[in-house]
């Protein structure tokens, strides 16, 4: 009989791994959000449309984008459990970074006429489809790294990334957006989409010396003959419906980051880089306080943190759109921090153990994509598109779309009140408790070779 040896955990290079492909996935969002809201209506769309339909359209184009991520999901999800995460994770890097440079490189509107927006859909539907096998991936390769009593803290990084890829893309923007109107709709616009391309290198420097994790490595030596979706489906579809209903409050950040923009800039006429530095002022702070949270996570638990963010966070998007209404900078910037520094930090840091704590090892990456992409994709779509309509033609309402987001507080929150505490448990032990005994059963049927190996630790002293 050989033996195996599973490489050792390596947390911090783990972290850092999805945080810089987070960061990727993000800067694509902030990138690709405040262009619509800023240029993406007024270069792909025709010139003779209102204002606020020319933004409305703009913002589809960006909520297509998680709409198909479902779909993705359904492929990049059991890949994850059968070939790795790693291999997903570098799938999706490429997949991601490539569609952000082709944006920056396609003719727009007044070039090709009504090809240009045709062109842009497509390429948001193929990016979609790679965006939702990034972040379960990267959340399950550092969950699966981690010490069991930093698990919280360690899975934080991940989304660490929403701000700084928000931030990096506000660098970028606060200085395009002063260019004269010429210059910034004739080339100043593509600058952004074209810097992903160095994103993508530096993640791939670093994801290629990131080993799987010795849970995977482990699990897969066991020879098991079970489809991870169907086992997913029927076994774990209250845990994918859970998620979905929690997911639905990263819809609050897709109005901080997209709507308001165009609320504040269109709608009132505010000044485009100071909206803009209010999320980059929001995102820096969040850099600080997101890790903070994590190491919360793992003190107080995961269910409290992502309660108690997810009640503030709906709670004061109506203050800090009716702040805009006003134009009192002061105001704009303090409840843009409360709001998204703050609560949404709590929220970023907590979710990704909270969610993919609820599945089995085996079946991770399947249950944790399915259930956060479709919940992302609801709320990605209801989210910018449903607060845009309810603002009205002319952007003015701030009332509608506060409802939207406290619509989304109430469904995530009255959901996660259903979840347990898995905190207190080790992976190992999670594998016992999230698992029936009729499910058990099966997977001991399914087991149809004998191992030929044994696994083993390496033998290498300390993490790295």
């Amino acid at each position: 009989m050989t033996e195996t040896i599973l490489p050792r955990k390596t947390p911090v290079r783990a972290a850092v791994a999805a945080w810089i492909g987070t960061t990727l996935e993000y800067y694509d969002f902030a990138v690709y959000g405040t262009s619509s809201a800023l240029v993406l209506n007024v270069l792909f769309f025709s010139p003779q449309l209102p204002t606020g339909i020319s933004v409305l359209l703009s913002l589809i184009t960006f909520a297509v984008g998680y709409a198909v991520r479902p779909i993705g999901s359904l492929i990049l999800g059991p890949m994850g459990d059968r070939f790795g995460r790693k291999f997903v994770m570098m799938l999706t890097l490429f997949g991601i970074g490539g569609c952000t440079f082709l944006v920056g490189c396609l003719p727009t509107f007044a070039q090709i006429g009504s090809l240009a927006p045709i062109l842009l859909v497509t390429i948001r539907v193929i990016q979609g489809l790679c965006l939702s096998g990034e972040q379960p991936s990267a959340i399950t390769m550092s969950l699966e790294h981690s010490s069991e009593r930093r698990r919280g803290f360690i899975t934080s990084f991940t989304t660490l990334g929403s701000a700084s890829g928000t931030l990096l893309t506000l660098l970028f923007f606060i200085p395009i957006t002063s260019m004269p109107s010429a210059q910034l709709l004739s080339w100043g616009w593509r600058v952004p989409f074209w810097f992903s391309a160095v994103v993508v290198v530096v993640a791939y420097l670093i994801r290629r010396h990131v080993q799987e994790p010795p849970e995977f490595i482990e699990t897969r030596a066991t020879k098991v003959n079970v489809a991870p979706l169907r086992h997913v489906l029927r076994f774990h579809w209250r845990a994918v419906l859970r998620i979905v209903f929690c997911a639905l409050i990263a819809g609050t950040s897709y109005m901080m980051q997209t709507f308001s923009v165009a609320f504040g800039t269109s709608g009132y006429k505010l000044d485009k880089p100071t909206m803009l530095l209010t999320t980059t002022v929001s995102a820096v702070i969040a850099l600080a306080i997101t890790p903070l949270a994590g190491f919360l996570v793992d003190k107080i638990g995961r269910k409290t943190m992502f309660l108690i963010g997810t009640i503030g966070v709906g709670i004061t998007m109506a203050p800090y759109l009716w702040s805009i209404t006003t134009g009192n900078w002061a105001l704009i910037f303090l409840f843009g921090i409360i709001n998204y520094s703050f609560f949404y930090s709590m929220v970023n840091a907590s979710w990704p153990a909270f969610f993919a704590e609820m599945f089995p090892g085996r079946l991770r990456v399947s249950g944790l994509a399915l259930g956060t992409q479709i919940g992302f994709a609801i709320s990605g779509v209801i989210g910018p598109v449903l607060a845009t309509a309810l603002a009205g033609a002319n952007l003015k309402d701030w009332v509608g779309p506060s409802m939207v987001a406290i619509g989304f507080m109430v469904f995530a929150g009255v959901s996660a009140l259903t979840a347990k505490e898995t905190g207190k448990y080790t992976l190992k032990e999670l594998d016992e408790v999230q698992q029936s005994e009729r499910e058990k059963d099966v997977i001991t049927a399914a087991i149809h070779l004998p191992n030929t190996t044994t696994p083993r630790l390496a033998a290498r002293p300390g993490l790295e």
